[in-house]
Protein backbone atom coordinates (compact mmCIF):
# COMPACT_ATOMS: atom_id res chain seq x y z
CA UNK A 1 0.00 0.00 0.00
CA UNK A 2 1.20 3.51 -0.79
CA UNK A 3 1.23 6.53 1.49
CA UNK A 4 -2.25 7.61 2.41
CA UNK A 5 -3.69 4.09 2.17
CA UNK A 6 -4.60 2.17 5.30
CA UNK A 7 -6.30 -1.18 5.75
CA UNK A 8 -9.68 -1.17 7.42
CA UNK A 9 -10.39 -4.19 9.60
CA UNK A 10 -13.57 -2.87 11.22
CA UNK A 11 -16.44 -5.35 11.16
CA UNK A 12 -19.69 -4.62 12.90
CA UNK A 13 -22.36 -7.29 13.14
CA UNK A 14 -25.61 -5.82 11.84
CA UNK A 15 -29.17 -7.07 11.85
CA UNK A 16 -31.65 -6.23 9.11
CA UNK A 17 -34.15 -3.97 10.80
CA UNK A 18 -36.95 -1.57 10.05
CA UNK A 19 -35.68 1.84 11.08
CA UNK A 20 -38.04 4.43 12.56
CA UNK A 21 -38.92 7.40 10.38
CA UNK A 22 -40.98 10.51 11.02
CA UNK A 23 -43.73 9.29 8.72
CA UNK A 24 -45.73 6.23 9.74
CA UNK A 25 -46.68 3.89 6.92
CA UNK A 26 -48.80 0.74 7.08
CA UNK A 27 -47.11 -1.75 4.77
CA UNK A 28 -49.02 -4.53 3.00
CA UNK A 29 -48.06 -8.16 3.55
CA UNK A 30 -45.91 -9.67 6.26
CA UNK A 31 -42.27 -10.76 6.57
CA UNK A 32 -40.41 -12.41 5.06
CA UNK A 33 -41.03 -10.02 2.18
CA UNK A 34 -40.37 -10.61 -1.50
CA UNK A 35 -39.49 -8.23 -4.32
CA UNK A 36 -43.07 -8.60 -5.57
CA UNK A 37 -44.26 -7.37 -2.15
CA UNK A 38 -42.08 -4.27 -2.48
CA UNK A 39 -43.82 -3.34 -5.72
CA UNK A 40 -47.03 -2.94 -3.72
CA UNK A 41 -45.51 -0.60 -1.12
CA UNK A 42 -46.66 3.05 -1.09
CA UNK A 43 -44.44 5.80 -2.46
CA UNK A 44 -43.89 7.48 0.91
CA UNK A 45 -40.39 8.88 0.42
CA UNK A 46 -38.62 5.98 2.13
CA UNK A 47 -36.15 3.66 0.43
CA UNK A 48 -37.16 0.01 0.88
CA UNK A 49 -34.57 -2.74 0.39
CA UNK A 50 -34.54 -6.44 1.22
CA UNK A 51 -31.93 -8.64 2.85
CA UNK A 52 -33.01 -12.27 3.07
CA UNK A 53 -36.64 -11.16 3.20
CA UNK A 54 -36.10 -8.60 5.97
CA UNK A 55 -36.81 -4.96 5.28
CA UNK A 56 -34.11 -2.32 5.26
CA UNK A 57 -35.80 1.07 5.41
CA UNK A 58 -34.01 4.39 4.92
CA UNK A 59 -35.44 7.91 4.86
CA UNK A 60 -34.65 10.25 1.97
CA UNK A 61 -30.97 11.32 2.21
CA UNK A 62 -30.09 14.76 3.53
CA UNK A 63 -28.67 17.39 1.14
CA UNK A 64 -24.95 16.83 2.05
CA UNK A 65 -25.44 13.10 1.40
CA UNK A 66 -27.09 13.84 -1.96
CA UNK A 67 -24.33 16.29 -2.88
CA UNK A 68 -21.65 13.64 -2.31
CA UNK A 69 -23.55 11.19 -4.49
CA UNK A 70 -23.71 13.85 -7.22
CA UNK A 71 -20.00 14.75 -6.98
CA UNK A 72 -18.94 11.10 -7.04
CA UNK A 73 -21.13 10.38 -10.05
CA UNK A 74 -19.50 13.26 -11.94
CA UNK A 75 -16.02 11.88 -11.25
CA UNK A 76 -17.07 8.39 -12.38
CA UNK A 77 -18.93 9.72 -15.42
CA UNK A 78 -15.93 11.69 -16.69
CA UNK A 79 -13.61 8.67 -16.39
CA UNK A 80 -15.96 5.90 -17.57
CA UNK A 81 -15.45 4.28 -20.98
CA UNK A 82 -18.33 4.48 -23.43
CA UNK A 83 -19.66 0.97 -22.69
CA UNK A 84 -20.19 1.78 -19.00
CA UNK A 85 -22.43 4.26 -17.18
CA UNK A 86 -22.22 5.83 -13.72
CA UNK A 87 -25.71 5.97 -12.20
CA UNK A 88 -27.41 6.62 -8.86
CA UNK A 89 -30.04 4.77 -6.81
CA UNK A 90 -30.62 1.94 -9.26
CA UNK A 91 -32.66 -1.15 -8.40
CA UNK A 92 -30.54 -4.30 -8.04
CA UNK A 93 -32.52 -7.54 -7.77
CA UNK A 94 -30.28 -10.29 -6.47
CA UNK A 95 -32.99 -12.86 -5.69
CA UNK A 96 -36.68 -13.01 -4.81
CA UNK A 97 -35.86 -11.92 -1.25
CA UNK A 98 -32.74 -9.78 -1.78
CA UNK A 99 -33.09 -6.35 -3.35
CA UNK A 100 -30.85 -3.29 -2.97
CA UNK A 101 -30.77 0.36 -4.04
CA UNK A 102 -27.14 1.53 -3.81
CA UNK A 103 -26.39 5.24 -3.73
CA UNK A 104 -24.02 4.81 -6.68
CA UNK A 105 -23.39 2.21 -9.33
CA UNK A 106 -21.44 1.57 -12.50
CA UNK A 107 -23.39 -0.58 -14.95
CA UNK A 108 -23.12 -1.94 -18.46
CA UNK A 109 -24.53 0.73 -20.79
CA UNK A 110 -26.32 -1.83 -22.94
CA UNK A 111 -28.28 -3.04 -19.90
CA UNK A 112 -29.90 0.37 -19.34
CA UNK A 113 -32.32 -0.15 -22.21
CA UNK A 114 -32.82 -3.91 -21.87
CA UNK A 115 -33.02 -4.65 -18.16
CA UNK A 116 -36.37 -3.06 -17.29
CA UNK A 117 -36.82 -1.46 -13.86
CA UNK A 118 -34.32 -3.77 -12.11
CA UNK A 119 -30.69 -4.53 -12.85
CA UNK A 120 -29.16 -7.97 -12.48
CA UNK A 121 -25.94 -8.13 -10.43
CA UNK A 122 -24.21 -9.40 -13.59
CA UNK A 123 -24.73 -5.95 -15.15
CA UNK A 124 -23.21 -4.10 -12.16
CA UNK A 125 -19.46 -3.57 -11.86
CA UNK A 126 -19.39 -1.21 -8.88
CA UNK A 127 -21.74 -0.15 -6.12
CA UNK A 128 -21.20 2.65 -3.65
CA UNK A 129 -22.79 3.81 -0.42
CA UNK A 130 -22.44 7.18 1.31
CA UNK A 131 -22.58 6.38 5.02
CA UNK A 132 -25.11 8.26 7.15
CA UNK A 133 -25.97 7.85 10.85
CA UNK A 134 -29.05 5.78 9.99
CA UNK A 135 -27.22 3.41 7.62
CA UNK A 136 -23.73 3.07 9.09
CA UNK A 137 -24.14 -0.47 10.47
CA UNK A 138 -25.52 -1.90 7.25
CA UNK A 139 -23.08 0.00 5.00
CA UNK A 140 -20.06 -1.17 7.02
CA UNK A 141 -21.11 -4.79 7.47
CA UNK A 142 -24.39 -6.08 6.05
CA UNK A 143 -23.95 -4.46 2.62
CA UNK A 144 -20.38 -5.76 2.47
CA UNK A 145 -21.66 -9.31 2.83
CA UNK A 146 -24.65 -8.79 0.54
CA UNK A 147 -22.82 -7.16 -2.37
CA UNK A 148 -20.03 -9.72 -2.22
CA UNK A 149 -22.55 -12.58 -2.21
CA UNK A 150 -24.16 -11.00 -5.29
CA UNK A 151 -20.79 -11.14 -7.05
CA UNK A 152 -20.41 -7.39 -7.58
CA UNK A 153 -16.66 -6.85 -8.20
CA UNK A 154 -16.15 -3.52 -6.40
CA UNK A 155 -17.80 -1.76 -3.46
CA UNK A 156 -17.08 1.84 -2.42
CA UNK A 157 -17.94 3.06 1.07
CA UNK A 158 -17.72 6.82 1.58
CA UNK A 159 -17.40 8.05 5.16
CA UNK A 160 -18.21 11.77 5.25
CA UNK A 161 -17.26 12.23 8.91
CA UNK A 162 -13.71 11.02 8.20
CA UNK A 163 -12.60 13.84 5.99
CA UNK A 164 -14.17 12.23 3.85
CA UNK A 165 -12.50 8.84 3.42
CA UNK A 166 -13.12 6.39 0.59
CA UNK A 167 -12.98 2.66 1.43
CA UNK A 168 -12.54 0.42 -1.60
CA UNK A 169 -13.49 -3.26 -1.40
CA UNK A 170 -12.44 -5.69 -4.13
CA UNK A 171 -13.99 -9.11 -4.60
CA UNK A 172 -11.67 -11.99 -3.73
CA UNK A 173 -13.46 -15.25 -4.42
CA UNK A 174 -16.88 -15.09 -2.79
CA UNK A 175 -16.05 -12.29 -0.33
CA UNK A 176 -14.36 -8.91 -0.34
CA UNK A 177 -10.75 -8.54 0.71
CA UNK A 178 -10.05 -6.06 3.52
CA UNK A 179 -10.75 -2.60 2.12
CA UNK A 180 -8.16 0.02 1.32
CA UNK A 181 -8.82 3.46 2.83
CA UNK A 182 -8.06 6.58 0.81
CA UNK A 183 -8.09 9.66 3.01
CA UNK A 184 -8.78 13.26 2.03
CA UNK A 185 -5.59 15.05 1.00
CA UNK A 186 -4.16 12.07 -0.89
CA UNK A 187 -4.88 10.93 -4.43
CA UNK A 188 -6.61 7.58 -4.94
CA UNK A 189 -5.31 5.91 -8.09
CA UNK A 190 -7.88 3.21 -8.87
CA UNK A 191 -8.01 0.71 -11.73
CA UNK A 192 -11.40 -0.99 -11.28
CA UNK A 193 -13.88 -0.92 -12.90
CA UNK A 194 -11.80 1.52 -14.98
CA UNK A 195 -8.83 3.82 -14.30
CA UNK A 196 -9.77 6.89 -12.27
CA UNK A 197 -7.76 9.16 -9.97
CA UNK A 198 -9.04 11.75 -7.51
CA UNK A 199 -8.64 13.15 -4.02
CA UNK A 200 -11.50 11.96 -1.76
CA UNK A 201 -11.73 15.56 -0.54
CA UNK A 202 -13.45 16.22 -3.88
CA UNK A 203 -16.41 14.12 -2.71
CA UNK A 204 -17.52 16.78 -0.22
CA UNK A 205 -17.97 20.43 -1.17
CA UNK A 206 -17.44 22.49 1.97
CA UNK A 207 -16.57 25.83 0.30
Amino acid sequence: MSEGETPDTEWVTAMATIEPTEQRTVLPGAPPYSVDDLLKFPDDGNRYELFNGSLLVSPAPLPPHQDTIFLTQIILHKAAPRHLRAMTTINVRVSEQDFFIPDLAVVQRKAIHTTGPMFSPQDVLLVGEVVSPSTKLRDRALKVEAYAAAGIPTYWRIELNEGPTLYVYTLDGDSYASPIAYKAGTVAHLTEPFPVSFDPAELQDLD
